[in-house]
């Protein structure tokens, strides 16, 4: 089931990605650190309704944040649609111990879903230039890549942007 996170599980959820931040460390992907995602990030997204979790036998498995809001590194970007109607993904992560099983296309199917009932033009996200199997995720299912932005507390490495026109 996916809903939307309650304050009282940002612990639960830093777990999660706690976890998820040892196991790309471990690849030697240093797309996220002890800095991001941070817990005020998660409050932020909570306080906005934007934050979802998903749950498996009542326990919290994965997040994603399904955003109206565009950030800042984003404006200089060239995107395939106007900046006006579109939908941003951040900080999808799922434990560790439950990566492989679909849980990861579950959130990303719920979130274009979400996108297309509301009448979005498109769905935008970066992922880091590190992690190829993020991008191999996000192009098969139709995801186009376009600029590179630069987080430079989470790496020197670029982060490839990412639109999929609805």
């Amino acid at each position: 089931m996916i809903r939307c996170a309650k304050i009282s599980e940002i612990p639960h959820i830093l777990t999660i990605v706690k976890a998820c931040t040892s196991h790309m460390i471990e690849k030697g992907i240093f797309q996220w650190n002890d800095e991001y995602p941070s817990k005020e990030a998660f409050a932020k997204d909570i306080q906005r309704n934007e934050l979802y979790v998903l749950e498996e036998r009542g326990r919290i498995i994965g997040t994603i944040v399904v955003s109206t809001l565009m950030d800042a590194e984003y404006v200089p970007v060239t995107w395939l649609t106007p900046n006006t109607n579109n939908l941003y993904i951040h900080r999808l992560s799922v434990h560790p111990d439950r990566q492989g099983m679909g849980y990861a296309q579950k959130l990303m199917d719920f979130a274009e879903n979400y996108a297309l009932e509301n009448g979005f033009e498109s769905i935008r996200l970066d992922t880091f230039s590190q992690n190829k199997r993020n991008q191999r995720f996000y192009e098969a299912r139709g995801y186009r890549k376009l600029d590179d932005i630069y987080f430079p507390k989470q790496s020197q490495h670029p982060f490839h942007c990412y639109e999929l026109v609805l």
